[in-house]
């Protein structure tokens, strides 16, 4: 079986191939601190179509980086549906790509609580008119959760990819 990153990478040429247009990439990572940028560019060629990352770690870059809205971080937190998406929104912008994957999440092993526990990551994308979000909960140490968290970006890219190109 074929790692996502690589699924990504034939993705993208299908893509091209029926539209004549590259599709771009970018990340806005947190929780991973760049990890899914790392995967996508161990593919060959991954300079065609990936066109950079940021690392928002803290708060203050979220913000005042990526244009998180403050009222956003105070009433859901950093780690939100909703910080997710426009982390992803921020990135797609900044980077001026055509799609942005992001994360947040808590890796562990302390820093969580009750209703948001150690694991829980969430991804964001946003693409042309399309923004979404999906939740996890992952169960390992703090290593296997960063892990888990790359490997459910990449898959969430690969299948968003794979919707377009079904849809035309």
């Amino acid at each position: 079986m074929k790692k996502p990153e690589i699924e990504i990478a034939d993705l993208i040429k299908e893509c091209q191939a029926r539209t004549g247009k590259l599709v771009t990439i970018g990340t806005a990572e947190s929780a991973t601190g760049g990890r899914i940028a790392d995967r996508l560019t161990n593919v060959p060629g991954s300079s065609d179509y990936f066109k950079g990352s940021l690392v928002a770690y803290s708060n203050e870059v979220k913000i005042n980086v990526l244009g998180v809205r403050k009222e956003t971080i105070e009433n859901y937190g950093a780690v939100s549906s909703q910080t997710a998406i426009e982390m992803a929104e921020g990135g797609k912008r900044l980077l001026d790509v055509d799609m942005c994957v992001s994360n947040t999440g808590i890796a562990g092993p302390s820093g969580g609580s009750s209703e948001k526990p150690v694991g829980l990551f969430h991804i964001g994308l946003a693409a042309k008119d399309d923004s979404l979000s999906q939740k996890h909960t992952f169960q390992g140490k703090r290593e296997e959760n960063k892990r888990d968290a790359t490997e459910a970006a990449l898959n969430m890219l690969k299948q968003y990819l794979v919707h377009c190109i079904s849809k035309g």
